[in-house]
């Protein structure tokens, strides 16, 4: 298939499935498309939001015909300015092919910038002017037409921000098209706080036209939780407490704060990564089969998990800050913010009563890695003296080196009855070569545009979340809970280690996966 063909399959795919999870009304969204980044020239929009929708418009579902892009930021600068602020962010300075640099000309070619302040309608109808211009050119009918606002922006601006789309930007009609909100975490600080701004922007948006993003939920593995869970026989009568022993989800960085300490301080890890990231990823391993995959069915059954989450018990928590973390000038020298966290969490229901949730996210550590390891329980009436190689585990490792490898233990070659672990591994990047896997931020901003929900924090969802941590979390901003010093590089306090032995976790010595060599 030439490249010419592939485009315009993949034109025809977006054409028919952005049709399929619409907002109501059965109008076919023939409208052109609006695509709005708010905080345009910030690191947030120029790594991840234009680099996204650069790689969807390679692909065939941003067609140039229908589709126009603004950036909107207080940054007083021309179009070209910004085009040539992002060139470096959407293709490699060097080695770009010839085509690359064609279509990089022709997606630049498709922003337009506007200046404006974020809580003052003279900048939003200035925009609301230039989108409008947008439609006209594209021959779009009033009302057919769809906008997506991205708010690549700190959560204290979203309030005012949702009220001026709301004043100078919405769709004039409906007759068909929307106008769509995508907002970034961190969703509040707290679960008041979170509340506080779901009411805010609940009373300007009806629930089916916020998109509460988490990227976890746009990663490739993530999105195969629930095939692996629910397309597989043999999961569905080992997936519970009577075979699983514990689950870990564990975040791991190498690296410190890199200058963003005081944006981190704020936050701290709880708040950036485990009620968020790690909590998501507990949903999709715990929860019951939805009735459908519908994004409803699914978010209700994620729901049921976190409401089933007993309250955190004091001993099962363990704090760290790495050494030198007050050392940046912009971290306050006493600060008690936590740059590492092992957290257990019990889920009260049928099939997970007893069963360890461990959550573990750190920076500093010793090694970058994502991953879900299921450990089972141990063989009873082991003749093979099998505990000596560990347990069966289940692993999927999220990032990096995509994998998904199963530890048993077997035979170990030769002349003598003697076991050994090994695995069985689908590692993505041996088994499917040559297939890029799409960046999370990719599939999430084109299941906006499809109006698909799915992989989007619903309100309840987000209280639920909150409603878990905050209690941890005020003790821990009030300075009762301190947090461990631990050297950068090494594997965290030990007492996180004690404590996940103290959970029934047994760590398999001697035994590494290696990633498949091509």
């Amino acid at each position: 298939m030439g490249t010419s063909e592939w485009h315009i399959e993949r034109r025809a795919s977006f054409g028919s499935e952005s049709t399929l999870a619409r907002e109501p009304g059965n109008v076919p969204e023939t409208g052109s498309l609006s695509v709005v980044v708010l905080g345009a020239s910030g690191d947030l929009a120029k790594k991840k939001t234009f680099p996204a929708l650069f790689h969807l418009y390679r692909q065939g579902f941003l067609p140039s015909d229908e589709v126009h892009i603004f950036g909107y930021a207080r940054t007083k600068i021309s179009d070209d300015e910004l085009r040539n602020r992002l060139r470096s962010y959407l293709v490699p300075d060097k080695g770009a092919s010839p085509q690359q640099l064609e279509d990089l000309e022709k997606f630049l070619n498709l922003i337009k910038y506007v200046s404006g302040s974020y809580d003052s309608e003279d900048g939003f109808r200035l925009l609301d002017k230039e989108i409008s211009e947008h439609e006209y050119l594209k021959n779009s009918v009033e009302g057919l037409s769809r906008r997506l606002f991205y708010l690549a922006l700190p959560p204290s601006v979203y309030p005012s921000v949702c009220k001026m789309i709301k004043t100078c930007c919405m769709n004039k009609s409906d007759l068909g098209g929307w106008t769509r909100v995508v907002v970034e975490k961190p969703f509040g600080r707290d679960l008041q706080s979170a509340e506080e701004l779901s009411t805010e922007i609940g009373k300007l948006f009806e629930e089916p036209q916020i998109y509460r993003i988490d990227h976890y939920l746009g990663k490739e593995l993530v999105q195969n939780l629930l095939v692996l869970r629910f397309a597989n026989r043999f999961f569905l009568p080992l997936w519970n407490r009577d075979n699983i022993d514990n689950v870990q989800i564990v975040f791991r960085e190498d690296f410190g704060t890199e200058g963003r300490g005081g944006y981190f301080d704020q936050y701290g890890i709880i708040r950036d990564i485990i009620q968020n990231h790690l909590l998501q990823v507990l949903c999709l391993v715990a929860m019951e089969k939805p009735v459908s995959l519908k994004p409803e069915h699914i978010r209700d059954e994620k729901v049921k998990v976190l409401e089933s989450v007993l309250p955190i018990r004091d001993d099962e928590v363990v704090l760290g800050q790495y050494e030198g973390y007050t050392d940046d000038p912009t971290v306050p020298d006493e600060s008690n913010t936590p740059t590492f966290a092992t957290v257990i969490l019990r889920i009260h229901n049928e099939r997970w009563e007893g069963v360890p949730f461990i959550l573990k996210a750190g920076k500093a550590l010793n090694s970058r890695k994502a991953e879900i390891r299921v450990q089972f329980k141990d063989v009873p009436g082991d003749i093979f003296k099998c505990q000596k190689q560990g347990r069966n585990e289940f692993v999927i490792r999220l990032q990096p080196s995509e994998a998904i490898y199963m530890k048993l233990t077997v035979k170990q070659p030769g002349l003598e009855m003697s076991a050994v672990q090994s695995e069985l591994d689908l590692s993505y990047g041996q088994r499917y070569q040559g297939i890029t896997i799409p960046e999370a931020y990719e599939r999430l901003i084109l299941d906006t545009i499809r109006g698909d929900q799915q992989h989007f924090v619903r309100r309840d969802e987000l209280k639920a979340s909150w409603q878990i941590f905050t209690p941890l979390l005020h003790r821990i901003d009030d300075g009762e809970f301190k947090p461990i010093p631990y050297k950068a590089g090494s594997r965290g306090p030990a007492e996180a280690d004690q404590l996940l032995e103290q959970a029934g976790y047994v760590q398999t010595h001697g035994y590494i996966w290696i990633p498949p060599t091509l």
